[in-house]
């Protein structure tokens, strides 16, 4: 008959400082026999952030070393005490195991603080993380143990530290697993659900504690920012239709190719295998089964981030990767359309941004979204020329307006507010503009009116009925513009709906004034608009990306490799005396030339009656 396991006695925590070898020898006399078994909890307390690291390490060691053989046998925490078939008197040996299981778990908590506390080591932090991935892959009998995992997680986001080294760590070692990454993205739903309930009661009952609010919301936004890292620092699915080995960090522990069905635990005899039991098979997951079920934990967890009230850095940073790393990995991407939506109608860089997500939706998963040209036309304004994201724009910019279905009022309209653009954007810009509306006039030949239009009543009466559609959204508008001066611009660029900006009144007189322009690529650019782009079979599309990311760095490096065969050694045939010639400044004068003239005119100097009528001109002019 065994003799019965020592039973473990609770000591007060002994607050005497051990030294490196006396806890080294107490480490050696657990592993060695069980009557050391209250070794255990003085060696736990060693386990904290406030002792010296080389004292945790060896504490770590050791129970290590002492828990990792023993943790297929240890029951669950939730499993109450057994009884004897032939008595009333509890299992002593399932109260041994049950206090191990507590001592297992106080231990997995302490190291978590550990890992989680300022005060730790970078190096330290390494071994606990190791260590906790360890338990997490042999805690459950040869599973992944989800309940550590959780937990670990739960510490790290709810930590009012950056952590930064921690989760570095995890996503470089650990997120190459397909178990781990599958876990990971259920976590993370979990995790944004619950701050978005938080973040609701929150708002529901806000406190005149001003302090307490700040906190609150940077705490907040201290999780969020941590769980962006952790989901965006995943790396995608491969894609299925390929064949890739998907590493499994439980179980087993090696690769398994997709399509099979041999689970962690495959490595086992047949006749093993056919005496598993159904909530084994249930529980356990092949590589292949967890490469199917990815995608929709994918797509939960992210559509759950995106919910959360996302900090604006963290926000623009999403916006940014949406569509090449989240669009299309999703079960289904149209689940986006409300946060994409929200985040276009917010304007600014922010619209922006969230342009090349929305115009994938809408090219490639069907989304309708009747006020997009609306709102891309408010965009169009300068700041856009100087954005960090202006390259991105500008060819989205110019693949929404290629449809030749798009309403000639609408494209005149597109060409008109782009032209205006141009006389006062950086030179960068105007080629950008050019480079546009070299396209437009080329793909909708019905706005080639613009590039000379006649400023007649009969013309301007045609474009505004034109403008003003069936709806008769524009009445009385014509008669209106033909009692105008001759000469006016009949284009209205303060007007944010492109239908009502009148625009096929006009004409694109910006851009010849761009034939003058200061800047030389700018001025041999815009002769590429003096062909007949009706005729396509003479002309070609110019490609916008050449020009999207330009600026007066990139101008002025192009200019410097460009080979001149003539170069001007003056600007002046005659050597010029004075900053501004007579004909620069006809019809006007300045103050000392006049106080002069009026002198000389004073001491009899200015006898002349012509003189006496040009001064008598330029003093009226300036006054």
């Amino acid at each position: 008959m065994a003799a019965a396991p020592p039973t473990p006695i609770t000591k007060p925590r002994n607050t005497k400082k051990h030294s490196l070898r006396e806890l080294k020898t107490l480490g050696n006399q657990l592993l060695s026999s069980r009557t050391h078994i209250n070794n255990l909890p003085l060696l736990l307390t060693y386990i904290s952030p406030n002792f010296p690291p080389q004292h945790v390490l060896e504490s770590l060691l050791s129970l290590h070393s002492f828990f990792s053989p023993l943790l297929p046998d240890l029951p669950s925490s939730s499993r109450h005490p057994t009884h004897n078939k032939d008595n009333d008197e509890p299992d002593t040996d399932f109260i041994y195991k049950t206090w191990l299981r507590s001592k297992f778990d106080e231990f997995v908590i302490s190291l978590i603080d550990v890992a989680v506390s300022p005060k730790s080591e970078d190096a330290l932090k390494e071994v606990v993380l190791d260590t906790l991935m360890e338990f997490i892959r042999t805690g459950n009998g040869g599973r992944i143990n989800s309940a550590i995992y959780h937990r670990f997680l739960v510490h790290i986001v709810q930590s009012t530290e950056s952590l930064d080294f921690v989760l570095e760590l995890l996503a470089s070692k650990y997120f190459k697993y397909i178990d781990i990454r599958y876990f990971t993205y259920i976590n993370i739903g979990k995790f944004a659900k619950n701050l978005e309930a938080k973040d609701f009661s929150d708002g529901k009952t806000e406190s005149g504690d001003k302090v307490g609010d700040s906190d609150s919301r940077e705490s907040l936004e201290l999780s969020i920012c941590k769980i962006h890292y952790i989901i965006s620092n995943i790396p995608p699915l491969e894609d299925p239709k390929q064949d890739s080995d998907y590493e499994l960090w439980g179980g087993s522990g090696f690769s398994v190719k997709k399509g099979e069905s041999k689970g962690p635990s495959h490595h086992l005899k047949t006749e093993d295998k056919d005496l598993k039991s159904e909530k084994h098979d249930n529980d356990s997951l092949s590589a292949g089964n967890y490469a199917k079920k990815m995608k929709l934990k994918f797509t939960k967890a992210w559509i759950s981030f995106l919910r959360l009230p996302l900090p604006i850095d963290v926000y623009k940073e999403v916006l940014s990767n949406l569509h090449q790393a989240v669009i299309p990995h999703l079960s289904n991407p149209i689940m986006l359309c409300d946060f994409l939506t929200r985040s276009y109608d917010i304007g600014g860089v922010v619209s922006v941004m969230a342009l090349s997500g929305l115009f994938i939706l809408m090219t490639k998963h069907g989304l309708e979204y009747p006020n997009f040209y609306e709102k891309l036309y408010v965009l169009l304004l300068p700041s856009i020329f100087m954005a960090k994201h202006r390259a991105k724009f500008f060819q989205l910019l110019d693949s929404c307006l290629k449809s030749p279905l798009l309403p000639a009022y609408l494209a005149a309209a597109f060409a008109k507010k782009l032209s205006r653009l141009a006389l006062v954007v950086p030179p960068s810009g105007a080629l950008v503009i050019i480079a546009l509306i070299h396209n437009l006039l080329r793909r909708h030949p019905s706005i080639n009116c613009l590039v000379h239009q006649e400023d007649s009543n009969d013309t301007t009466d045609n474009n505004s009925e034109a403008e003003s559609g069936d709806n008769n959204i524009e009445s009385g508008v014509g008669t209106n513009i033909a009692a105008r001066k001759a000469g006016t611009d009949h284009f209205d660029n303060e007007e944010s709906n492109p239908l009502k900006s009148r625009a096929l009144g006009s004409s694109l007189w910006e851009i010849d004034s761009l034939r003058h322009h200061y800047c030389p690529p700018v001025s041999r650019f815009v002769q590429s608009l003096e062909n007949d782009l009706t005729v396509r079979a003479k002309t070609t599309e110019v490609n916008v990306e050449d020009f999207s990311s330009g600026s007066y760095a990139t101008i002025f490096g192009e200019e410097i490799r460009r080979r001149v065969k003539q170069v001007p050694v003056a600007f002046y045939k005659v050597i010029p005396s004075c900053l501004f010639s007579e004909p620069d400044m006809t019809g006007w004068t300045f103050k000392e030339e006049e106080e002069r003239k009026g002198k000389k005119s004073e001491n009899g100097i200015l006898n002349s009656p012509e003189d006496k009528d040009i001064c008598c001109t330029k003093r009226q002019r300036v006054e």
